[in-house]
């Protein structure tokens, strides 16, 4: 992507434009050089427009700033639902495709309960999902949210469900029911949770509106397979006074994976190519619908919720309803999520520097690794889950695997040597031994050359260094 100009609608916003609104007395008090470079961040969203203090701080600048705000605004709106640290940011995008921008705000995952499910049933499943979670190259991963859905249709029963999350869980909540009576009910007592409401609907649009704008909460728009009418009823929801909209075009598996996905991909299309208001909303993919489907066994219908909720989280859903509580369905969604929602201008990386692993001494090995955080991370749980006890070293390759590292001149002999050093490793251990990944070998001469220690090419993977270890470890002198 270029770094001087990003679309918005049809028009390409550059960093003049957004200079040209700036106070432009370069005060350096945003933290750069002068107000041009913090336009071309803005334009970039490497920064916040907040970051500006005369902007503001000063009153003369209030119509330059909500110009600005009107200016860098997504074109899919960012709507929040719940409150506190639990809360969820959901759309927010800026544009259709990764390779332009980083994608922001991860598609959260919520997982439905009904309000027809024994106490001790329902109680079970929240704490399934608070506690599933599952650390992935130094992050945590997690689900984000509970749907209730009312499968009584009677509002008592549905209050008392909703109660019952909400005293298990402080995960947002998705109220799910097209009866607004039975919506009421569950609004009166989770309102200042700030639930998303499930949805309007052709024919319940005006009393949902009602609810909505009565306890200030999003409101989701419901019209499957139909965008003309999605289209339609957010405008009408719009002009009724609502502006924290959702979208759900409808998620339909097997024969409709492909309108499913088509529905998808023309809504964002409609807001980030073609400045389509209407539809500039995040939008609600649906997975569980794959449940729906007559005679197929358990594991049949969990595989086919996991495949489609995987198509959706990389087709611009902002947000899903899922239903099986399976680690090995879920897992890989998390995974590919955290995955696609990282920046891909910039390595996943981590601080380089001396690690210390169990209780090492004078005699224990030091090993050498690149900051890579997928590297990393995996080195690191080969090490503990083994139980050796050992230094390591790793080196500042600006986020780049081992392989990659070396090809590309960014993990060398000499940053090897430089890391060494600076690591304090020499005043740790007695002897001048240290183990590079087998993907480095090519370094090992001048590594020796430049620092004096011996190098030992260890395995090109990992999980064998135990086995490395205790066939090369201590060292034979020869």
């Amino acid at each position: 992507m270029s770094v001087s100009k990003v679309k918005k609608g049809v028009r390409e916003i550059s960093p003049l434009d957004v200079y040209m609104l700036l106070p432009r007395t370069n005060c350096g008090k945003c933290g750069e050089s002068n107000c041009m470079a913090f336009a071309t961040k803005l334009v970039n969203r490497e920064v916040l427009l907040e970051l500006c203090k005369p902007l503001i701080e000063e009153e003369k600048y209030g119509s330059q700033y909500s110009k600005l705000k009107e200016l860098l605004a997504p074109p899919i709106r960012e709507v929040v639902i719940g409150v506190g640290e639990t809360a969820v940011k959901v759309g927010g995008k800026l544009v259709m495709y990764r390779h332009e921008l980083t994608y922001t705000n991860p598609t959260p995952i919520a997982i439905d309960v009904t309000d027809e499910m024994p106490e001790d049933e329902l109680l079970k499943r929240i704490e399934r999902i608070n506690n599933l979670k599952y650390t992935y190259i130094g992050r945590t991963i997690k689900l984000d949210m509970v749907a209730v859905r009312s499968t009584s249709n009677d509002p008592a029963k549905f209050k008392l469900a909703v109660q019952r999350v909400m005293s298990t869980t402080k995960l947002p909540i998705i109220l799910c029911t097209f009866n607004p009576d039975v919506m009421k009910a569950g609004l009166e007592v989770a309102y200042e949770r700030r639930p998303l409401i499930y949805a309007a609907t052709e024919l319940n649009w005006r009393q949902m509106a009602d609810l909505a704008l009565m306890y200030n909460c999003p409101l989701a728009v419901f019209a499957p397979n139909n965008i003309g009418l999605l289209k339609s009823l957010t405008k009408t929801l719009i002009e009724y006074g609502v502006e924290d909209l959702l979208l759900d075009p409808g998620t339909f598996p097997d024969e409709g994976i492909a309108d499913t996905i088509m529905n998808f991909t023309m809504i964002r299309r409609s807001a980030c190519k073609l400045g389509d208001n209407l539809l500039g909303f995040p939008i609600i993919g649906v997975p569980m619908t794959a449940w729906s489907l007559k005679d197929a066994p358990k594991e049949v219908l969990q595989w086919k919720e996991a495949c489609l909720a995987a198509m959706l989280i990389v087709r611009y859903a902002d947000l899903l309803i899922m239903h099986s509580l399976e680690g090995w369905s879920l897992l890989p969604n998390l995974i590919l999520r955290a995955n696609i929602y990282t920046d891909p201008r910039k390595p996943v990386a981590v601080e380089p520097g001396l690690r210390v692993y169990g209780s090492p001494d004078e005699n224990s090995p030091v090993l050498v690794t690149s900051n890579y955080a997928l590297t990393f991370f995996t080195v690191q749980s080969d090490i503990e889950s083994a139980g050796i006890n050992c230094y390591l070293v790793v080196v500042d390759t600006e986020g780049y695997a081992v392989e990659s590292a070396v090809a590309g001149r960014k993990m060398t002999a000499q940053t090897v040597a430089d890391a060494l050093k600076s690591s304090g490793i020499e005043s740790k251990v007695k002897h001048r031994y240290v183990i590079i990944p087998g993907l480095a070998a090519r370094l090992s001469g001048e590594i020796e050359e430049l620092t004096g220690w011996k190098v030992l090419v260890g395995p090109r993977d990992s999980s064998f260094i135990q086995a490395f270890l205790k066939e090369n470890w201590p060292p034979k002198v020869s």
